[in-house]
């Protein structure tokens, strides 16, 4: 996608180095964050500098290919095998993390060259993933459609195109109006800061609503679709995606507003049966209890909103049963949830 006149992906390499829009400064500042060691990309992973089921994939395999160039000749594998385990403790529910660690640590066994070209190829095959989501997303979207998001899926959370955003751009380009109410998604506000910034990006019309007024906008017959993306499918179908999903889901259900669900196939785990066995990140509580952003001057500030000495609990993903999603969309096609072994 184009910042400006330039044109950027979320995620790449540079030599050694493994670059990434730093996403936790947008939409304030646009700012791009090096890593230059295995460790420190993991560290980008952990703190969000990176996020979004595609992008951190895309990360970790190129945080795996790092580790594999790093890694001593004399104990070369049983250095990999640690990095492997560091990598894949950053963001314990995000599939698509798994997914590519495993391939570039496999392909690293090898050689480290054969790690660098897989996290490349894998990274490629990503957009190309988002950019076919998008084409077959656009054919559930009528011209005129109001659109709920929720997080943020557009090309920050993909190498490029996205997932949940990718339909809404090809519908864009081919001419359809939408109007597009982005969840504000606490506690992070991937929503409000990141979505947002991307629809005014792309002159696509759109208002940032608070996450608790989806159901009375369904309810006022201002919703027509629901399009949210996936951080982990199970193999019945069950969706793991960002915390509060659930609860648009159910909304939608109860109002009969299409809830649509957008991942690549490798964001499917069918070794996990259903729902249930998906692990829940747990993040600190101080992102419910504080915010950051910039005051008029631009001086960086991390405030309170929250009640002096209360705690917080901070999942950071819900998950949402497959008798609430309408169908999932992914580079292979629309399938419904039950159709998922299909796709194996």
């Amino acid at each position: 996608m184009k910042v400006g006149n330039n044109y950027y992906t979320t995620v790449w390499a540079d030599g050694q180095k493994v670059c990434m829009i730093d996403q936790t400064k947008l939409p304030y500042h646009f700012e791009i964050f090096e890593a230059e060691s295995y460790l420190q990309t993991c560290k980008a992973i952990k703190n969000m500098v990176v996020r979004g089921a595609g992008a951190i994939g895309a990360a970790a395999g190129y945080a795996m290919a790092q580790a594999c160039r790093e890694a001593p000749k004399a104990r070369y594998e049983q250095a990999i095998t640690r990095a492997r385990k560091d990598i894949e403790a950053t963001r314990p529910t995000a599939q698509n993390l798994f997914f590519a660690t495993k391939r570039v640590y496999e392909a690293g066994k090898q050689s480290p060259q054969k790690a660098v070209e897989k996290a490349r190829s894998l990274a490629e095959e990503n957009i190309d993933e988002g950019k076919k989501i998008g084409e077959y997303g656009n054919t559930l979207i009528k011209d005129g459609s109001n659109i709920e998001t929720h997080c943020n899926a557009g090309w920050l959370a993909f190498v490029d195109h996205g997932s949940a955003l990718a339909p809404i751009y090809r519908a864009k380009r081919e001419g359809k109006k939408m109007f597009i109410y982005a969840d504000e998604t606490r506690p992070r506000g991937q929503g409000a800061r990141l979505t947002a910034w991307e629809l005014k990006n792309e002159d696509i019309p759109h208002a940032i609503i608070a996450d608790n007024a989806g159901a009375w906008l369904m309810a006022q017959n201002k919703i027509d679709m629901v399009i949210v993306g996936a951080d982990r499918i199970a193999a019945n179908g069950d969706v793991a995606n960002k915390i509060g999903t659930l609860e648009k889901a159910i909304a939608a259900y109860h109002y009969g507003v299409p809830f649509y669900v957008t991942a690549p196939v490798s964001t499917i785990d069918f070794a996990c049966d259903h729902g249930r066995e998906i692990v829940i990140e747990e993040r600190a509580e101080e992102e419910v209890l504080f915010q950051e952003g910039p005051d008029a001057q631009g001086k960086w500030h991390k405030i309170s909103v929250s009640s002096p000495g209360s705690g917080a609990v901070n999942p950071a993903f819900d998950v949402t049963p497959a008798q609430y999603i309408s169908a999932i969309i992914t580079e292979k096609g629309i399938v419904e949830p039950s159709q998922l072994q299909n796709l194996k």
